[in-house]
């Protein structure tokens, strides 16, 4: 209580200085670094997060799926069958699939044209100034770029960021069927050629606005019927399977978590989305023999 009580004299005086990250990294299937803030911060970073997200979340659009109420990848893709389904007019046409992917993309976070779009939202500059210190608190490789992963505020400042791109797609680009999760995004059409005259306008919109960059290995176009790589699985007109370093990573899982019940029953709901009998069976019996392999040896 003591602590919460400097934490609220601090906001009053406008004193409040953001604390320095612990850093940590992860493989998440890729290597990854996770900034955590102190319980002084996050605590502040929740209760910023309760009060803005209703505010923000409204302005966003129907198909921005990453961090917010009622949507999540499942979600996500879920609306993706739908999009191909009456692109491809019920699998009679072939549905074309421009996925893309941003480089390197929260450290790629411009902080001085988040503050601005910000600052358009929100006229009291009291609040300003607070979220411009939870934002420049941190920085990856240079000064003023970069959001940390591990803050719960990164999850909503990255959907404001990304907003000014979705209201581009949908009102300049006039992409009809768009779907966004974070730095990934796909538009689906009947015709190829104007996903390709896309592209350029693409790419431009988001050097020249954002500072971001498309990751220039992982941007396609290609047809639904083929197999579409999207949030961990690959998506046919008809069915989805999880994606093999999805697989690779379940296992490692449960291996490195000993076969735990709540571990299996995680992946098990993970792949009942989807296509997948035989993975569910290997899921179960890889796990009885990862658990057996750390039980106690009795000499039996």
């Amino acid at each position: 209580m003591a602590n919460i009580i400097s934490l609220h004299q601090d906001l009053v005086n406008k004193t409040y200085k953001h604390s320095e990250y612990e850093a940590f990294k992860i493989s998440d299937p890729k290597p990854r670094d996770i900034h955590k803030a102190k319980v002084r911060d996050r605590l502040l970073h929740h209760a910023i997060y309760r009060v803005l997200y209703p505010f923000f979340d409204r302005t966003f659009i129907a198909d921005s799926y990453s961090c917010r109420v009622n949507k999540g990848t499942h979600k996500a893709i879920d609306r993706f069958r739908k999009f191909a389904y009456k692109v491809s007019k019920n699998h009679t046409r072939t549905a074309w699939v421009l996925k893309g992917d941003i480089r390197k993309f929260f450290a790629s976070i411009d902080q001085g044209v988040m503050l601005e779009m910000i600052k358009s939202y929100i006229p009291d500059t009291d609040i300003v100034s607070l979220l411009y210190e939870i934002i420049s608190s941190f920085y990856s490789t240079e000064k003023g770029k970069g959001l940390p992963l591990g803050n719960l505020t990164s999850q909503l400042f990255i959907n404001i960021y990304m907003n000014k791109f979705d209201q581009f797609m949908k009102h300049k680009i006039k992409a009809k069927y768009y779907i966004r999760y974070a730095d990934d995004f796909v538009i689906l059409s009947d015709d190829k050629q104007s996903l390709v005259d896309m592209l350029p306008k693409i790419k431009d919109f988001l050097e020249n606005e954002l500072n971001l960059h498309l990751h220039p290995k992982k941007v396609s176009i290609s047809t639904v019927a083929s197999g579409v790589d999207f949030l961990g699985w690959v998506l046919f007109p008809d069915h989805r399977v999880v994606r093999t370093i999805t697989k690779q990573r379940m296992f490692r899982g449960i291996e490195r978590r000993k076969g735990k019940p709540e571990t299996i029953q995680s992946y098990l709901g993970l792949v009942s989305h989807g296509n997948a009998k035989k993975l569910k069976s290997k899921i179960e019996s890889y796990a009885v023999s990862s658990a057996s392999s750390f039980l106690p040896k009795t000499g039996i």
